[in-house]
């Protein structure tokens, strides 16, 4: 799988995933333009900002003068330990404006993101659109993984299902005009969670154990390059077996 001569652009591409998604681009042979808010970022986008978003496209478009595949990778991912605040923690509680936030991010960032895109992958006839999801975009939860008293929160369900949603619109609308969208789906991905919780978690998985990073950005690749060429509208759930029981 190579992605040379392909310009990649990815949101949330200093993040924990974000920064493995970024290595395995390049070491594909992709030009990976980063961006995100912090000073480390190529270009600066706020994916809730539709004028932040557009203002980063084009200097994409003025330096390469292409973007072959983008990445709807920045995403709010709730998590509460179990010193947090019980009446914030459980749905019934669970407030207002945090699933707002999300909604912003999660689903109308991918959104505003994509209509950017398909606009300049239009004019090029071709382009390629990767939305990153969950598992949790796919099935529901088993919140006896987590700590007592504890939950996984709505916010992130609801916004990764519509990820899923977005990519098959993308897919339908737009694949006779030469844009691919798929969708990556994601089990648990390791990042330092404690032994107790792997071991829970590793138990729901066929493989017994959660994802190590590094295992991220071979299935992006592939679907970044021209070997899933025939693939638009899919969901590659990369879960470690999770969904298949």
């Amino acid at each position: 799988m190579t992605l040379t001569n392909k310009v990649a652009l990815i949101t949330g591409g200093n993040g924990f995933l974000g920064q493995h998604f970024v290595s395995a681009l390049k070491n594909a042979g992709a030009t990976v333009v980063v961006t995100g808010h912090d000073n480390t970022a190529d270009i600066s986008l706020d994916v809730t900002g539709r004028e932040s978003i557009t203002n980063a496209f084009e200097q994409v478009m003025q330096k390469h003068g292409k973007i072959d595949v983008v990445i709807n990778n920045a995403a709010i991912d709730p998590k509460f330990d179990a010193s947090a605040d019980q009446n914030t923690k459980l749905f019934e509680n669970y407030p207002e404006e945090l699933i707002k936030q999300s909604l912003d991010v999660n689903l109308l960032g991918y959104t505003l993101v994509a209509q950017e895109a398909v606009k300049r992958m239009l004019p090029q006839g071709n382009g390629n659109i990767i939305n990153i999801s969950s598992i949790y975009g796919v099935v529901g939860p088993d919140q006896r993984i987590y700590p007592g008293g504890t939950q996984k929160p709505v916010d992130y369900f609801i916004t990764k299902g519509g990820v899923v949603m977005l990519t098959k619109f993308l897919a339908t609308t737009y694949g006779n005009k030469g844009i691919r969208a798929n969708t990556l789906t994601l089990g648990g991905v390791f990042k330092d969670h404690n032994k107790d919780f792997t071991d829970k978690y590793g138990s729901r998985t066929p493989l017994g154990r959660m994802a190590n990073p590094e295992e991220v950005g071979g299935p992006l690749v592939f679907l970044a390059s021209d070997d899933s060429s025939y693939m638009t509208g899919a969901n590659l759930i990369i879960d470690g077996g999770l969904t298949a029981w």
